[in-house]
């Protein structure tokens, strides 16, 4: 067997499907506005703690709405993925990005998860596990359609890549 090339950590090319966007911002809105409601509620409703619940109303909002406006086009600037016929890619984030790489030989397993807003925004995660400490890579934010297709050439290559290289694990 020749010898392979050696892995290169690079930037992965696409980015997630722009609706995830969109996506983002609902879960950030679910998230971020619940506290504030209830708490903005409440002082109106009890006169008596008018003050201290408005306050730490007040006070959760403007983190909250930074949240809601920065972090989901912040997100979409900064999540890539890449599939290639040697590796899977990712590169994620918030305040730390982090970038990783798979070899196809290293997958243990590929699925996909489509949770209730997932499937609102017609999205879909694709979950990559390998043996790694590290956990799982993720690509969240697909199309569901290309997340169930690149799933499917995921295992495709893993299994070939298990044929050729004895190694599985």
């Amino acid at each position: 067997m020749a010898a392979s090339r050696p892995l290169r950590l690079r930037p992965p090319r696409h980015h997630v499907d722009h609706r995830a966007v969109g996506w983002w911002h609902a879960r950030a809105a679910l998230l971020a506005l619940p506290p504030v409601l209830v708490l903005g509620l409440l002082a109106w409703l009890i006169e008596p703690a008018r003050f201290w619940l408005a306050l730490p109303a007040g006070l959760l909002t403007v983190p909250g709405l930074a949240y809601l406006v920065i972090m989901p086009r912040w997100r979409y600037r900064v999540h890539r993925w890449e599939t290639t016929g040697v590796a899977v890619y990712t590169r994620g984030g918030w305040f730390w990005e982090q970038s990783r790489i798979a070899p196809l030989a290293r997958i243990q397993t590929v699925d996909t998860v489509r949770g209730p807003l997932e499937r609102l925004f017609g999205l879909a995660t694709v979950t990559v596990t390998t043996a790694s400490a590290r956990g799982a890579l993720t690509i969240a934010g697909l199309d569901h359609r290309l997340a169930e297709e690149i799933a499917e050439r995921l295992t495709e290559q893993a299994q070939a890549a298990e044929n050729t290289t004895g190694d599985a694990t």
